[in-house]
């Protein structure tokens, strides 16, 4: 066999094993995976739906964020978006407020909604009414739902009902939402959001408890059940434990930067879809020392989750400083070695015909 010969049999064996190697990486990189939650959620969700793993990489992540690979354009903001605070008791602390807020998400990409809110009347809100996908932050939802039908029937938690509400708040276990959302049932979560003066809050279709759409608005008048003395929830006293002990890895968001002091009650919600990215919320009150708040993140078009976390995590730090009055940081932001980058598993990654095709206010 001449040399020419044998050069070209090596160069068609090279080409087919470069063939073969692009065939089983796209036959990986295309292929949905089972969902994967954060360590602390066990993901499951109607069959035939799916989520994926989005790349750990995260500048790997972000340029295929960027490309297009959504099917939308990436970081929807509105820039007319502008946070607007009031407290007729302390206007000057509001101004400043509103100042140091807007200048937290000043170099931020995605689209944010805050809505803020103290004991004394001070108010802020950003996009407040605008519309996401509420992921595991819906949990917050049937944990007051199960303590109000509980109250109505005039007795307290069943042992299973406790022995699913405790792991579904304090490590966002899914086979527990999914078992208490079957049972409370569709006609009387709704029934609990007309309780709570919701305008805006839908719940996810079928057995889809995480694509229930809601706003910062809604959020807020939530927590406000828990923490208002004058809650129709007796046993709010129950859920805001709950919410305090949430797993340490999934305490990030709205409690950087409170000072101390304070005790957070947080729920946080992370998942990526085909469209808008990721969305990354957190809601919590903070009580003690003879005072409380409550701060609302929502947000979507986050190129990754680390990058979510950081904006909301920004955000908090504003707020707590503001209200704080100054006071030394008491916690630091979350470092991104510690943020899973992997979904909650509370929605499929695909759009759902039906209910998010195409999602209200997606960029086209």
């Amino acid at each position: 066999m001449g040399p020419h010969i044998r050069h070209i049999q090596r160069v068609r064996y090279v080409r087919h094993c470069r063939t073969a190697l692009v065939a089983a990486l796209a036959s990986v990189l295309l292929t949905p995976v089972p969902a994967v939650a954060a360590t602390a959620a066990s993901p499951r969700i109607p069959a035939g739906a799916t989520t994926r793993r989005v790349p750990v990489d995260t500048a790997a992540w972000t340029d295929w964020y960027r490309q297009g690979a959504t099917g939308h354009h990436a970081f929807s903001a509105d820039p007319t978006d502008t946070v607007t605070c009031q407290a007729p008791h302390a206007p000057d602390l509001a101004t400043r407020l509103a100042q140091d807020i807007q200048a937290a998400l000043s170099s931020r990409d995605g689209t944010v909604s805050v809505a803020v809110q103290d004991d004394s009347g001070l108010t802020c809100a950003r996009a407040a009414e605008r519309q996401y996908d509420s992921a595991s932050v819906v949990k917050v939802l049937m944990m007051e739902g199960l303590l109000r039908r509980a109250e109505e029937l005039g007795r307290r938690l069943t042992q299973w009902e406790e022995t699913n509400v405790r792991p579904m708040i304090v490590s966002s276990d899914n086979d527990s939402a999914a078992r208490l959302w079957a049972d409370l049932g569709r006609t009387y979560l709704n029934d609990f959001l007309t309780r709570v003066r919701t305008t805006a809050t839908a719940l996810g279709p079928g057995r889809y408890w995480g694509l229930t759409r809601t706003t910062a608005t809604d959020q807020l008048r939530l927590l406000d059940v828990l923490t208002n003395a004058q809650s129709f929830l007796r046993t709010r006293a129950y859920g805001l434990k709950l919410l305090s002990e949430v797993r340490a890895d999934q305490r990030w968001g709205v409690p950087a930067g409170m000072p101390q002091g304070l005790t957070a009650h947080v729920k946080n919600g992370w998942l990526p879809r085909a469209t808008h990215g990721w969305r990354v919320h957190s809601i919590g009150a903070f009580t003690g020392e003879g005072r409380g708040y409550r701060i609302v993140v929502l947000s979507h078009d986050n190129p990754t989750m680390a990058y979510g976390v950081r904006t909301i995590e920004r955000i908090a730090q504003a707020v707590h400083r503001g209200l704080g009055q100054g006071r030394g940081v008491g916690r630091d932001l979350t470092p991104e070695t510690a943020i899973s980058e992997e979904s909650d598993g509370s929605a499929p990654y695909e759009s759902l015909p039906g209910w998010d095709e195409p999602e209200p206010d997606a960029t086209p």
